[in-house]
């Protein structure tokens, strides 16, 4: 007696688990993305960064002046400087807290933000005419 190695029904894989990914006998058209994804990434944290810095500048000292008025109105009440009232001087300290604040937003759009974008823009351009060559 020999042995027969091949069965003698047909032999059918079994189905995919349907959690599967499926495999494609053809692929989608190339194309070319706007920037690399990790450049807009970091174009948006960066950016994030900025404005949750200009954001915490101007209304964390604001916050602090409203819990100061609210909770220690001794401390607002006091004399500061020249017979002037603490909470006086604070209120006006907020006008160049938010210039600050403002100043703080441009200086970081300028060394951070406006590089990235001008990066990413120029190599968008770049695609562009690379795209309209073709």
């Amino acid at each position: 007696m020999t042995y027969d190695p091949s069965p003698s029904y047909r032999h059918h894989p079994p189905p995919p688990p349907p959690y599967a990914p499926r495999s494609r006998t053809h692929r989608a058209p190339r194309r070319d993305p706007l920037g690399h994804h990790s450049d807009l990434r970091i174009l948006r944290g960066a950016y994030r960064r900025q404005r949750r810095t200009a954001t915490l500048t101007a209304l964390g000292y604001f916050t602090l002046f409203l819990v100061l008025s609210a909770y220690a109105p001794g401390l607002m009440t006091g004399t500061a400087v020249a017979g002037l009232p603490t909470g006086l001087l604070l209120a006006l300290v907020q006008l160049p807290v938010t210039w600050l604040a403002i100043a703080l937003y441009e200086y970081t759009a300028r060394r951070r933000v406006d590089p990235l974008a001008d990066r990413i823009r120029k190599e968008a351009e770049l695609d562009a005419r690379r795209e309209a060559g073709r």
